[in-house]
């Protein structure tokens, strides 16, 4: 069980900081009997060993206490998106079978009244702001541990769901485990990293990447409540922090907003995915510390590959895991050459270290599981070496005329033009070409559309030279800053076809 982590830790290293907040520091052996205690309210509710528990929060110190609280009774806490609103909440709690919410004061305020029905006698623990949460558990007893197998699910996490109904992946306290101990591994974590994380901790990647090598090693986790660009080395250099995980475009905001060097801090490392390559060589030029870019899901264990301190190459998404099997199949499932793009698979060699499955769901994994691969839906290829590059989504990938066109490689390039802010691209359905491009651009002052293809003309063959722009005043992206494709494959009046446009 990932609890017993935390009692390792606290044996070995009680008075070592754990949880690290604007508020104050917790140590090891703190926030073992803060679990503890809060495992006792819960047992007290009538949370028993296997209850799904949802749990609404924003991060902080009693959403790290409340999750593993909720293990130590050998329930399976049910980490939910707090920005869940109508059906998409209800929905989540009802096909997870939550039995007990835990949720904190802005949930309650804001998003308790969109439950109905049967979910409105769901019983409700509350987390308080962080002095108030501990005064009230500070009298508690320290309940004992429920022990389950390494098997047994560890938590269910719902996928971001930009098409279709989410589906809640299970993962097992082995998987968590197995991706702590690789990820301290490859990042060579010892007991006095400090790992700064600001992403949703709802998330795969904050619960794998940080918590979970944090428990492994011993070392500290920086809790903030959201990513700010223009506070992130001031709070690198307060919280002393040697690293950070990241996702989507996070670091590509970093290199805009910081157009001077910035390395008087700490940082060495930040492991996440989604970063182009022009982003970490800026990121290692301008700022100092090295991007370590992994390939995963939450259905693969979190991570199947990454650039390790022992072997990296840029642009790649590293070697695979050693308990990973990882292959490159075509449409029928045939497994493609070095140097041949296809659809990513995958197949643990170790037991209990991928999903154990979608909750309620059996018959999307099998689905999934064609002939025995775990089928990512994503596209990559391997170098000679062994290295794994992303292409990208099979679903996001647009298809103009019979080519396939990433649409990370456009917008790569349109961020490095002047003016703009941020941008999606996206294909819209076309009757000719099958589809066509569309840009969505966030600018910082007015720019024409005309200028917008003329600047990447100079980059882009001619297929990949959008069609369609819009300009907006935000991206549509889910809270880890991935972007939501689906709300942007329309065309409307504002949308400018840059074919019906007259020469100039």
């Amino acid at each position: 069980m990932i609890t017993d982590l935390l009692e390792l830790q606290a044996g070995v290293r009680p008075d070592a900081p754990f949880l690290i907040t604007a508020g104050g520091e917790k140590s090891y052996g703190e926030s073992l009997r803060a679990v503890r205690q809060f495992a006792d309210l819960l047992r007290q509710s009538g949370v028993k060993a296997g209850d799904h528990v949802a749990l609404l929060a924003d991060n902080g110190t009693p959403y790290v206490i409340a999750l593993l609280g909720i293990s130590w009774l050998g329930a399976v806490p049910v980490a939910l998106n707090n920005e869940l609103i109508a059906d998409g909440l209800r929905y989540s709690l009802t096909q997870s079978d939550s039995k007990f919410i835990i949720a904190d004061t802005r949930w309650t305020n804001e998003k308790l009244p969109y439950l109905t029905g049967d979910l409105t006698k769901l019983p409700l623990i509350l987390l308080e702001d962080e002095e108030v949460f501990f005064g009230q558990i500070a009298s508690r007893d320290l309940a004992e541990k429920s022990c389950c197998a390494g098997s047994a699910p560890c938590t269910i996490l719902y996928t971001s769901g930009t098409t279709g109904l989410p589906k809640g992946v299970v993962n097992s306290h082995d998987c968590y485990e197995a991706v702590g101990r690789d990820t301290v591994d490859i990042l060579r974590l010892d007991a006095d990293d400090r790992i700064m994380v600001f992403l949703p901790l709802f998330h795969t990647n904050p619960q794998m990447y940080a918590l979970m090598s944090a428990l492994t090693v011993g070392a500290s986790l920086i809790l903030l409540k959201r990513f700010s660009a223009t506070s992130f080395f001031d709070d690198a250099r307060r919280f002393r922090a040697t690293g950070v995980t990241f996702v989507g475009t996070v670091l590509s905001i970093l290199v805009q907003r910081h157009p001077q060097p910035q390395r008087d801090h700490g940082l060495r490392f930040a492991i996440g995915g989604g970063s182009p390559p022009d982003i970490w060589e800026a990121v290692h030029r301008r700022f100092g510390f090295l991007i370590h870019e992994v390939y995963g899901m939450t259905e693969i264990g979190g991570w199947v590959s990454c650039n390790s301190a022992r072997a990296y190459r840029l642009g790649s998404c590293g070697l695979v895991r050693p308990s990973m099997d990882v292959r490159i199949f075509d449409e029928r499932d045939r497994e493609l050459p070095v140097g041949c793009a296809g659809e990513i698979v995958v197949r643990p060699s170790e037991p209990n270290v991928i999903l154990n499955g979608y909750y309620n769901k059996p018959e999307e994994l099998v689905r999934s599981s064609r002939n025995f691969w775990f089928h990512t839906g994503d596209r990559g290829y391997f170098d000679a070496d062994g290295f794994l590059y992303f292409v990208g989504r099979s679903k996001e990938l647009i298809r103009r005329g019979g080519e396939m066109i990433s649409p990370v490689e456009i917008e790569t390039k349109l961020r490095n033009m002047d003016g703009v802010a941020d941008c999606a691209v996206v294909g819209v359905d076309d009757d000719v070409m099958g589809e066509e491009i569309k840009v969505a651009i966030v600018v910082r002052h007015p720019v024409e559309p005309e200028t917008v293809v003329e600047f990447l003309r100079q980059f882009l063959p001619r297929n990949q030279v959008p069609r369609y722009i819009e300009f907006l005043d935000k991206i549509p992206k889910t809270e880890t800053e991935k972007i939501q494709r689906h709300k942007l494959r329309y065309l409307a009046e504002n949308v400018s076809d840059m074919t019906a446009r007259p020469a100039n």
